[in-house]
This record gives C-alpha cells, structure tokens and sequence, in this order.
C-alpha cells in the first residue's frame, strides 16, 4: 500500500541527499520518479535539487498554484520526491495523500519542520497531520546536542528573531541548533563543539 511520508529535519540533515540516493535507487531499477522542488527556492538553480555533498539533479518546480494530481502525471511514475516540502500549501498536501491513497502513488517529502522562529511552515504542519510515515533525520548543533531547530542569522553571525517567515539561504543565513542554543541569550552565540581531545 502506497503511503505519504514526510522526512524533516534542522538545517544541514542531509535531506536533499538522502532524497537524491532514493532517486537513484529507483532509477538504477528501472522505475520513473518524479521529483518537485519549491519554485522560490533557486540556491542551486532553477529546476534542480542538489546536495551539499555536490550531487545535483533536475526537478519539476511547484508553487502556490501548482496541482498534484494523477492526470497531471506520467502513467508510468513510480513515485513522487518533494524537497523543500515545508513551502507545500495545506491543499497540496492534501493532493498528495489522496494521491498516495487512492491512486496508489508512494509520496515521500523531506522539508524543514519549523522557522528561525520555531514556528510551524503551513506545509509542514499538515504533513505531521496527515503523512502516514514521519521521520525525524538527525544532525548535530555546534555545542554536540542533537539540533531541531533552525536559527537564523545576519551577516555578523548574530541571531535574526523578527522578520518573514520565508528568507532563502543556506549556511550563510541559518545554523542548526539544539533547543538549548535556540533559547540562549542574543548576545551569545552557539556553544562551540569541543575539540577532540576535551
């Protein structure tokens, strides 16, 4: 039974690389994926997913008014892979439910959970709703807790707290950090990880 799942993370996970090897796996068996990206996020390029491991391949763009549906689809696709997926709109979402349970079309997203705010992205707030499977993938803050959430910076490395929800950028503009760091003073910034040897 096909399902819809949703794999998100902090900054730096590696989500885009692990929805890139899922690629290639269907790919070196022969079956057809399609993959989508967010139309606004353009970091490597209009109409490609890449990873920061250097790995980058080409995708169908979604935005506000694109509709997921088995008639806008290859009748061959074996499954659909969705980056970016926190800027789903709550109907997107619900399009690819149905089509992960009435057409039998495996759905898999990984996208951000929250903002540099902690607050829910619209699209990732119906995906903990309704995705059958969730995955929480893991990555480390600077201090060696594990990070959940994401925290925005300006351009001398200090905490952004006000301002859209929406601001494109990669390490440049945002660190993932472990609650702790995420709650700590303004004036003071991430622990550092120690060395190796304390």
């Amino acid at each position: 039974m096909a399902k819809l799942y949703f794999r998100y993370a902090a900054m730096n996970a590696g989500k885009s690389t692990a929805l890139l090897q899922v690629a290639h796996n269907y790919a070196e068996r022969g079956m057809k994926v399609m993959i989508f990206t967010a139309a606004l996020d353009h970091r490597s390029g209009f109409g490609y997913v890449s990873s920061r491991l250097g790995i980058k391949r080409e995708a169908a763009l979604f935005g506000a008014d694109s509709m997921f549906s088995r008639q806008n689809l290859p009748a061959d696709l074996a499954c659909i892979l969705i980056d970016e997926a926190q800027f789903l709109s709550v109907s997107q979402v619900q399009q690819l439910h149905r089509l992960a349970h009435v057409d039998g079309l495996p759905v898999i997203c990984y996208g951000l959970r929250s903002d540099f705010k902690g607050d829910g992205f619209a699209g990732s707030l119906a995906l903990l709703s309704l995705a059958d499977d969730l995955e929480e993938m893991k990555t480390i803050c600077a201090c060696g807790r594990k990070a959940s959430m994401n925290m925005r910076i300006d351009d001398q490395g200090n905490r952004v707290r006000e301002g859209l929800q929406i601001e494109i950028g990669g390490n440049e503009r945002y660190r993932a950090v472990c609650p702790k760091c995420f709650y700590a003073d303004d004036d003071a910034p991430p622990a550092q990880a120690p060395g190796l040897f304390g």
